[in-house]
């Protein structure tokens, strides 16, 4: 088994929690905040950082995003158990193709999530989104599971691009060209979720892969900032050189717009030029473009 790096993640009892990183080339600052309507934060992050050189080109660097439900013990067990599953699971596994590692480390975090609500009732029904994002040199891997995000900044004339897809409802209407974006951000149902890490016995697990650069920054959190922050004021945030201001900026937009949700931000910059890594096989590539992720989809199935 794998030695399990430097390893940071909150919030532990339900508060608030913030926490920064620097490593050679990477940035990062994880913030979690309890919102203003709920009694507990159901949410959990989390950074896996190896120091010694060549763990750190075996395994790379991972940073999470879970947003838990099932009640207020269930969500916040749920998030936690999954990214600490994930995180022991992707380490300690033999070396391999990183796509299908991070596939096989969520799989097993959904079932020992399903075993703990199966054999506990007080559990039962409880599950969690995974937003997943391993950095390898300049070689970027996502793993996806719910209606949590990643999005990326690059300078360009309109930066900021969706790299995940929403598993809901809403969204799927919204691929299908049945609701616009407008009507689907104050919808009824946008927060019923179709895929869960936990609530099911089998899982599907999406994965997407992306060539990082210099400049680079990535935004993973749940749907308690993306429900309530437009685009351009994220992308106005990302703008920030400093890495802490633009995470509390995020979160303080959140919270001024309602804080009806737990708000958990995930933000890594790419400070310097990455060590070029082979990408692995096994993800879809995201060609990161002037236009998002999701309306080129939508005009691919269109």
């Amino acid at each position: 088994m794998a030695i399990i790096p430097l390893t940071r993640g909150g919030p532990e009892d339900g508060g608030n929690f913030e926490y920064p990183w620097s490593g050679e080339y990477l940035q990062a600052h994880l913030l979690s905040d309890i919102g203003k309507k709920r009694k507990q934060n159901e949410d959990s992050c989390i950074l896996c950082a190896p120091e010694d050189k060549k763990l750190q080109q075996e395994r790379g660097l991972l940073f999470a995003v879970a947003d838990g439900m099932g009640g207020v013990s269930g969500g916040e067990f749920a998030s936690r158990l999954a990214l600490q599953s994930i995180v022991e699971h992707y380490y300690g596994a033999p070396p391999g193709n990183i796509p299908e590692r991070l596939r096989q480390a969520v799989i097993v975090a959904n079932r020992r999530i399903f075993e703990e609500a199966e054999n506990h009732p007080e559990y039962h029904g409880m599950g969690t989104t995974v937003s997943l994002l391993l950095v390898n040199g300049d070689s970027a891997y996502l793993a996806q599971v719910g209606d949590s995000r990643v999005y990326l900044w690059r300078s360009g004339r309109n930066p900021l691009s969706q790299l995940t897809e929403d598993h809901s409802i809403v969204a799927e209407q919204v691929r299908n060209g049945y609701l616009s974006e407008e009507e689907a951000q104050n919808h009824s149902l946008k927060n019923l979720i179709t895929r869960a890490v936990g609530t099911r016995e089998a899982i599907k697990v999406d994965l997407f892969s992306l060539k990082l650069q210099a400049g680079d920054s990535l935004l993973i959190c749940s749907d308690g900032l993306s429900n309530m922050v437009r685009d351009d004021e994220i992308a106005a945030a990302l703008k920030n050189k400093n890495l802490q201001a633009a995470a509390r900026l995020l979160v303080g937009r959140a919270l001024e717009a309602g804080g009806t949700d737990n708000i958990t931000v995930a933000l890594v910059r790419v400070t310097k030029q990455p060590p070029k890594m082979k990408l692995d096989e096994g993800a879809t590539p995201v060609p990161v473009s002037t236009r998002s992720f999701i309306a080129r989809l939508k005009r691919f199935f269109g």
